[in-house]
């Protein structure tokens, strides 16, 4: 897909400049509702300062090649630059692909089996050795070859390197050549070798994972704890759950990077915030930003919009990103698509959007596939009367399934109130049906890693059903739906498969369409799966989900972008505060 020209207050200020009106392209002083969705709040260029952020739990890992959270992916490229980033800019431009640690977008060869990148001059870590190319292969490597260390981020690059099957990864690899299939002929270049054509390349070095790692400095699962860093900030102090502190990297040069600025003189991060206090504390000033990116809770949000003075600091905004159930297939009875298709029908959907906040947090969903990605069609396989469920219909299914009543188990993250209201919804819908539900509540920091996305684990719990919110990976229907419906995206630890669904046409159908270089053409495909995977039944789609960010006065710089599900850009947020 060819990156689309953006000029915008964004791109005024990533050159430094700033821009402070009350058009759609900048904003400052008097800024209304939505104002962060369509231009930058509060642009300035004043240096200084500390900004702080809060989360009610731990993130899973700091590491840039071990995790797998949006917001994690945002605030990592503060200390660690990937091939290509996504643009700070408001809504649907931060859409737009731009080179961050490569000079330019990738250079593809033999059919698009073939990406070569060159890494900029000059870009040097926090100890002040320099960036080669060598660290972004280790990089690629740690993060996709040795799952059994580091299980917490995607696995697109064992899926589509030339001979993944041969390596063991790097700490298991006593040649300690690497992959064949990531070249690096020079300090400066570094060329990737694909089994197939591969559409999205550039999408898919804009992950953490081809951020630089120096082999030198990995401490394996422990890297979180001491990471190098890349970017404009490094780490000062690292206290594990309860905060983080980033300072400047005195060897960041801004002649090797266009998009980051150096704003303020420090980052905290408070961690294992009550998500009241967070919210107490947005609305005092005395932090910038919930990091997650959750959004206020209910209670708050109620508080919020009934002033219009605290209504006019909100963003409402789609940042691809679905609130859905996964029906895990590997846990008895729902190995039968009848069963499956019981708990389709059996869930209230109105009750279920009431419960985390009403529309203001997304319109009822029926698809895979969000409205604002690629490929989407509407259709409704499972419609019942007004959205409401219809129990009677579900226990026909659930008769052709052989059973009359089912008891299982519904997992959700502790530390997010919302996800618990609306599992708390599906359970009570699902028993008029016959199908007795309870909630298993698990921290967000663990989820993937030790409960909801450990296939063994579920299955022994009797995990049936599994809350879960995706958002794309990047903004095709390919960067959406591979590692949540591919059986090849399925893993031991940090699986987000969680359906476990293992179907060889649509697996077929993901792979022909991203080796495709007819975008229509792949756009059709990823409505087909959709179609397909809603017919195995093994997802229930629930809302569209839409984030009410609350949007702290004394942020500077503040855009709402797609690019991180309707999160703030963390890049370049600045403070008016002292």
């Amino acid at each position: 897909m060819a990156a689309i020209a953006v000029v915008s207050s964004a791109s005024l200020l990533l050159a430094g400049c700033s821009k402070a009106d009350d058009g759609d392209s900048g904003t400052k002083g008097n800024a209304k509702a939505n104002a962060a969705t369509t231009g930058v709040v509060n642009a300035s260029d004043k240096k200084g300062g500390t900004v702080t952020y809060a989360m009610a739990d731990a993130p899973e890992s700091f590491d840039p090649g071990n995790t797998y959270y949006a917001f994690i992916y945002n605030f990592s490229r503060l200390y660690a630059r990937p091939l290509t980033t996504f643009k700070p800019a408001p809504g649907e431009k931060g859409n737009e692909l731009v080179p961050d640690l490569a000079e330019s977008m990738g250079v593809p060869s033999d059919g698009g089996k073939t990406w070569t990148y060159k890494i900029r001059k000059g870009v040097k870590y926090s100890d002040g050795t320099p960036v080669t190319a060598k660290d972004v292969k280790y990089a690629v490597e740690r993060s996709n070859f040795a799952r059994d260390t580091l299980s917490l981020g995607p696995n697109y690059f064992q899926q589509v390197l030339d001979d993944p099957a041969k390596y063991k990864g790097p700490y298991k690899d006593k040649s300690e050549k690497g992959l064949a299939s990531i070249q690096t002929p020079d300090d400066h270049t570094i060329v990737f070798k694909l089994n197939k054509p591969f559409a999205d390349f550039d999408y898919l070095v804009s992950a953490p994972q081809t951020a630089p790692v120096p082999k030198a400095k990995d401490k394996g699962v422990d890297y979180t704890k001491s990471i190098v860093s890349s970017g404009s900030y490094k780490f000062a102090t690292y206290e594990d759950g309860k905060q983080v502190t980033l300072v400047r990297n005195e060897h960041w040069d801004a002649k090797t990077d266009p998009l980051r600025k150096q704003y303020p003189d420090k980052i905290v991060l408070n961690l294992k915030v009550n998500q009241a206090t967070i919210d107490k504390d947005l609305l005092a000033g005395d932090i910038v930003a919930d990091l997650a990116g959750r959004g206020v809770d209910t209670q708050t949000q109620a508080q919020i919009l009934a002033k219009e003075d605290l209504k006019a600091n909100t963003d409402n905004a789609l940042g691809g990103r679905l609130v859905y159930a996964a029906i895990n297939t590997k846990v008895k009875p729902f190995d039968n698509v009848e069963c499956r298709k019981a708990v389709q029908y059996a869930i209230d959907k109105v009750s279920v959007q009431t419960s985390m906040g009403g529309p203001i947090r997304g319109d009822i969903a029926s698809t895979v596939l969000p409205t604002d990605i690629p490929g989407y069609q509407k259709f409704d396989t499972y419609a019942t009367p007004d959205n409401k469920g219809d129990a009677a219909k579900a226990k026909e299914h659930l008769k052709a399934c052989g059973q009359e009543k089912i008891s299982t188990f519904i997992s959700a993250r502790s530390d997010r109130q919302s996800e618990v209201d609306a599992a708390t919804a599906i359970v009570q819908a699902l028993k008029k049906a016959g199908i007795d539900a309870k909630i298993k509540q698990y921290p967000s920091s663990k989820y993937f890693s030790d409960y909801a996305g450990v296939p063994s684990f579920t299955k022994k719990e009797n995990i049936g059903l599994i809350m879960m919110q995706w958002g794309a990976d990047w903004p095709t229907g390919y960067g959406y739906l591979q590692q949540i419906v591919h059986g090849k995206a399925i893993g031991q630890s940090g699986n987000t498969n969680l359906s476990e669904l293992n179907d060889p046409a649509i697996n077929k159908l993901l792979d022909d369409a991203i080796a495709n270089t007819d975008e229509n053409a792949r756009n059709a495909a990823y409505a087909e799966i959709d179609k397909k995977v809603m017919d195995q039944a093994v997802i229930v789609p629930l809302s569209y989900f839409k984030v009410l960010l609350y949007r702290s006065p004394q942020g500077t710089n503040m855009v709402s972008t797609a690019a991180f599900s309707g999160q703030y850009d963390y890049l370049n947020i600045g403070t008016t505060k002292k």
